[in-house]
């Protein structure tokens, strides 16, 4: 995920701007908490620290509760303890503040007590390329996608933003989520040519490992064997206006 973080404009454009979010709303805090629900690797925090180490005034104590399933199939990451090395060494190079904790498990395990709240920290949750692989009303009763979105609006936090994919691949009939599948991936990958030739390595890993796993979940599989489910902007807009929260452009935070 690392690499496909590197060579494609898309995702590093929606880490960037999460990333932008949460240093604006943060600004004036000296404490903050930030939930990540699909950590990874961590690639997406390394700029925020570097941001926050800039900061006038100084750096404020940073807790980031990083969260990830690393059974499953589509675990991103490299194990969270590397993750929590890597995130400490470089908060340590750069004088800020730093906590992490490990939480290891799905999303659809996660409840309240797992994310650790504490009084007096102001709390940012991250949502990147995460809730797309929650089911939703279509596949599961529990419905672990609204409600993750209503578990992160009890908590209170200060700004809650969300990375995911414009495309309609979640309900949509075989041939309509095929159309999407096609358009969405040729402009993924006419976006790589940008940044690496197609006889390149990383480009070749990229492309079996990453986007063609996903493209061939979205089209063979079905029902709970389907995970990569995406959704347009306004479906996502109106799950978090049911849940409570009210969008904000950056310039508003």
């Amino acid at each position: 995920m690392h690499i496909l973080y590197e060579v494609c404009p898309y995702f590093k454009f929606g880490y960037m701007s999460a990333n932008g979010a949460i240093a604006e709303a943060m600004k004036d805090e000296d404490r903050v908490h930030i939930i990540d629900f699909q950590i990874g690797q961590g690639s997406q925090w390394i700029t925020l620290i570097q941001a926050f180490a800039a900061r006038p005034g100084g750096p404020p104590h940073i807790r980031i509760t990083g969260i990830d399933d690393s059974t499953s199939a589509y675990a991103r990451g490299g194990g969270l303890n590397i993750v929590a090395k890597r995130l400490s060494k470089l908060a340590a190079l750069f004088k800020v503040p730093f906590e992490f904790n490990a939480t290891a498990m799905s999303g659809c395990e996660v409840q309240q007590e797992h994310l650790q709240v504490r009084p007096g920290e102001a709390l940012a949750v991250n949502f990147a390329f995460m809730l797309h692989h929650m089911p939703d009303e279509s596949v599961s009763t529990e419905n672990h996608r609204d409600r993750l979105l209503r578990l992160v609006k009890s908590l209170s936090p200060k700004v809650v933003t969300l990375v995911e994919q414009e495309s309609n691949t979640n309900t949509a009939p075989f041939f309509p989520r095929f159309r999407e599948t096609l358009n969405y991936y040729t402009a993924m990958f006419e976006s790589i040519d940008v940044t690496l030739p197609r006889e390149q390595k990383e480009r070749i890993n990229v492309e079996q490992h990453c986007l063609a796993r996903d493209v061939v979940n979205i089209i063979a599989c079905e029902g709970p064997e389907r995970v990569e489910r995406h959704e347009l902007m306004g479906k996502w807009r109106s799950r978090f206006r049911m849940a409570g929260f009210t969008p904000y452009p950056l310039s508003s935070l």
